[in-house]
């Protein structure tokens, strides 16, 4: 048998790994290891057009199915243009393992061709960045890593410079065990006593969920019924907490909508769990506060805590539920129900009327035909901006969809690279991009890439020719839009130009049929929707003072705007209500 090179031990160790991809762009010094890649039938070489593609569509592979995913760049700005994902990834927690391959080891710190110091670069966004230096070192700092990225659920990066890829790997290498999924998490005896404690004293229990509900819906609705508490959700709880939810009350935050806002101030006793809610400003400040979380490090850090309990919420609440008393009081639950349909009840009208017939086509109609049309266990990759209003508003969440996106560090142009790495993980399943015309044409390169690998992605464009929360933003801190407006081509025509199947779609007659012949088509597709850039309305009590950014950070105030099939939900939950 030939002697293995470092790069052909290093790619063996992360196919052990279950690593079945690798994304990135071939280049110098990362070519020891893509030759290693193409003579290992155990995973495959992914060309993507850009960098940070690759990085993203890691970053959604890793979302999808729970397990390492990995991208590379060549040195310097090759490895560089990966930053943007990797943050994206690691603050979706994201298990990801990046190759950020390196100068020749002789001429580090020497100002070579080229020359950056990723093992530092990418510290900020990552569990774990170190450089190989000797070919006896890498297969532990390969382990370390991978340790790093599943056991702490982000990036880890690894600098390899490519003479040493290239040198003879080490004789009698040893045969790594490695940790390829994470334990559960039982908060503390004292913990659970003091939080049976708190919830049988309060009268008034909320639950507010995030994405650490994952996997734990059960057990949330088995809780919140026997302790009669209304359940709100972050937007990243979404997905996995507002389905077959009898005690929904919608959404707090920039997005938010229905009674969540109100139910978690009107409460004596504040149950945050798996959640890492940003927006401090929507949390209050004069009740008990409890947060449940598997990870000690964001324990307190949005609110001051009566109580913090490391654990699964799984874990957590299986321990709780026994052992804690049933409440027979429902009038708060009831209450908040109510608010939240009637909250919803004033606001679907604001795009109900004439949607059918009004040009520019609203958004927010594309987006409620695009979830009646939608594959029940489709996938939703979102651009971030406007698109995030229409997916938080109008996708239904059923417990097989999933929608993903840059929630947490906000980047534009995340979804189709996303769209690419969910689609490598099945292939027959039903992935859509939501792309905005601005974040669509940022990273428009990598749509050569979904026709290259023939992925049946269907990007449906949200074209409204401006960066409208930008636009947004300016308009409510006082400022005329400047610098927002994009001159578009026919981008269907352009998905055509490519060898992709395209439709523009100006009438909202049109919308419906052209959304099913893309679904039904069976490659790439892309369906350009010329939409209005007035949508979105805009709350009249919003001041300058209280806008930074995307986050509304001073604001207790949420937009106004429709809310899809989430009105039946609540008109479902109502008729649940007991009548005296």
């Amino acid at each position: 048998m030939a002697k293995q090179n470092v790069a052909e031990q290093f790619v063996d160790i992360l196919a052990r790994a279950g690593v079945r991809r690798l994304y990135g762009v071939v280049g110098d010094s990362l070519n020891p290891v893509v030759d290693a890649v193409r003579r290992n039938s155990a995973i495959d070489w992914i060309h993507v057009r850009h960098e940070e593609t690759a990085a993203f569509a890691a970053g959604a592979e890793a979302q999808i199915t729970g397990k390492l995913a990995a991208c590379a760049g060549s040195c310097g700005p090759g490895n560089l243009h990966l930053i943007n994902g990797l943050y994206d990834a690691h603050r979706s927690m994201a298990p990801v393992l990046a190759l950020a391959s390196h100068i020749p080891s002789s001429e580090i710190g020497l100002g070579y061709f080229q020359e950056t110091h990723p093992d530092q670069l990418f510290r900020e966004c990552s569990h774990y960045s170190e450089l190989i230096s000797t070919p006896k070192q890498m297969p532990r700092l390969l382990q370390t890593a991978i340790q790093h990225a599943v056991g702490q659920r982000g990036v880890s990066v690894v600098a390899l410079p490519g003479d040493v890829a290239a040198e003879p790997a080490p004789e009698k290498a040893a045969e790594l065990a490695l940790v390829t999924s994470r334990p559960s998490v039982r908060p503390g005896d004292a913990e659970i006593d003091a939080l049976v404690r708190m919830i049988d004293e309060a009268d008034r229990v909320t639950l507010f969920c995030g994405s650490g509900t994952a996997g734990a819906h059960a057990e949330v609705m088995e809780f919140a019924g026997k302790i009669k508490s209304p359940v709100g959700h972050a937007l990243r709880g979404k997905e996995w907490i507002q389905y077959d939810n009898p005690y929904d009350v919608g959404m707090s935050g920039l997005l938010g909508y229905g009674a969540a806002y109100e139910a978690t101030h009107a409460c004596d006793l504040l149950i945050l769990l798996g959640t890492d809610f940003p927006y401090n400003a929507f949390l209050p400040d004069d009740v008990r506060i409890v947060q449940v979380d598997v990870r000690p490090e964001v324990l307190g850090r949005r609110s001051r805590l009566d109580l913090a309990v490391w654990g699964d919420v799984r874990e957590t609440l299986r321990c709780l539920v026994p052992r804690v008393r049933t409440k027979e009081n429902r009038r708060f639950l009831d209450k908040m129900l109510k608010k939240h349909a009637d909250t919803l009840e004033g606001v679907v009208k604001a795009y109900t009327r004439r949607v059918e017939k009004h040009v520019p086509i609203h958004p927010e109609y594309v987006a409620a035909v695009l979830d009646e049309v939608a594959d029940n266990d489709a996938v939703f990759t979102v651009d971030t901006g406007m698109c995030n209003v229409w997916a938080a508003r109008y996708i239904s969440p059923n417990g097989r969809r999933r929608v993903i996106g840059s929630f947490s560090h906000g980047s534009m142009a995340n979804a189709l690279p996303m769209a690419i790495g969910a689609q490598f993980t099945d292939r027959g399943r039903q992935i859509v991009s939501m792309s905005g015309d601005g974040g669509f044409a940022m990273l428009m390169g990598d749509f050569l890439t979904l026709v290259q690998y023939d992925l049946p992605v269907k990007v449906v464009l949200f074209n409204n020719s401006a960066l409208s929360m930008v636009e947004l933003e300016m308009l409510v801190a006082g400022l005329p839009s400047y610098g927002t407006t994009n001159a578009n081509p026919d981008f269907a025509a352009v998905a055509r130009a490519c060898g992709a199947f395209g439709l523009r779609v100006e009438k909202p007659r049109q919308l419906a049929g052209a959304l099913r012949d893309a679904f039904k088509h069976r490659g790439p597709a892309l369906v350009d929707i010329v939409t209005d850039p007035n949508a979105l309305s805009i709350p009249p009590k919003i001041s300058a003072d209280m806008v930074t950014g995307f986050a509304l950070s001073a604001s207790k105030m949420v937009l106004d705007g429709g809310v899809g099939r989430m009105v039946q939900m609540a008109r479902s939950n109502l008729r649940n209500v007991p009548r005296p």
